[in-house]
Parts: structure tokens; sequence; C-alpha cells
């Protein structure tokens, strides 16, 4: 066998390895799961699921107030795509921003009244969505592992 058959034939095991097969079946659904979400919320709504990331982090409180970095960090944009979002959400009367009272420099973004009732309308449709795709083919047990297991690789994540 010449090194480049066996070279070939490693990169195949490689490739077919459980780990590589595992998380590429995690990650194809992930992606497939926020397509589907994506797909109803521009079709029920006519917002995104970014959109919808950007509104869930502001509703979480009443009255909240979210700077434009806490915002970025929050759903992994860069500085510049969470302004043209934040952008583009304001033309949409989606979101206000104010001026921050602590920091001159600083601008918060806040959820404006329609932001708020469209933010309840697409919980309703992401909600028909996850239920679908993600709650439904699992037995109880299964969802409540997977559940489980996702938040400690969250926390593994997040601390590493």
């Amino acid at each position: 066998m010449d090194a480049t058959t066996r070279q070939g034939d490693e990169a195949a095991r490689a490739a077919n390895s459980p780990r590589v097969r595992d998380f590429g079946l995690l990650i194809k659904a992930a992606t497939r799961l926020e397509q589907r979400i994506d797909t109803a919320l521009r079709r029920e709504c006519g917002i995104g699921h970014t959109m919808f990331e950007v509104l869930i982090r502001l509703c979480r409180q009443p009255d909240e107030q979210v700077s434009q970095r806490e915002l970025a960090d929050d759903l992994t944009l860069t500085s510049s795509g969470i302004t043209r979002l934040i952008d583009r959400m304001e033309e949409a009367g989606l979101v206000c921003r104010v001026p921050s009272p602590g920091d001159r420099r600083s601008v918060l973004v806040e959820p404006a009244d329609h932001g708020r009732t469209v933010f309840l309308q697409a919980v309703a449709v992401h909600s028909q969505v996850v239920e679908r795709y993600f709650v439904t083919p699992l037995a109880r047990d299964d969802y409540v592992r997977l559940t489980d297991s996702l938040g400690e690789i969250h926390k593994a994540l997040r601390e590493g």
C-alpha cells in the first residue's frame, strides 16, 4: 500500500469516527431546526430568528434595557453586526435606542411596544416549531436527559 492510499484510508476512518459523526448530527439537527424556526418566524411574524433572539433578551425583564455590546456578546455577533441588526430592528419599529444614564458614550436598546407585540406572536410560532421537531420526536425521559446534557455541555464551555 502506497503512502497516498494509506493517508486516504486514515482520512476516511477519521471522517467516519464516532466523535465526528455524533457532533455532525448535533450541528445538522441544530442548523435544520434553526432554519425551520427562521422560516416560520419570517412567514408568520415578519422577523428572522436572530431578531427573535434579540427580542428574547430584551423581554426577559419588564423595562429591560441592554447595551449593544451585551447583545453582541449574548448573540455572538460582531459589534458591526449587532449595529446593523439593531438598525434594521429600529427601522421596523421593534426596538428603540435610548441614551445610557450612566455613560453618555453608551446607548441602550429596549423593546418598542410593537416589538413586544411581535415578540409575543413569535413566541407562539417558535413554541410550535420547537414542540414539533425538538420535543415530540423524543420520549419524555430522553428529552429530559438531552436537555440536562445540553445544559452540562453549555456549563463546561462557559467554564473552560
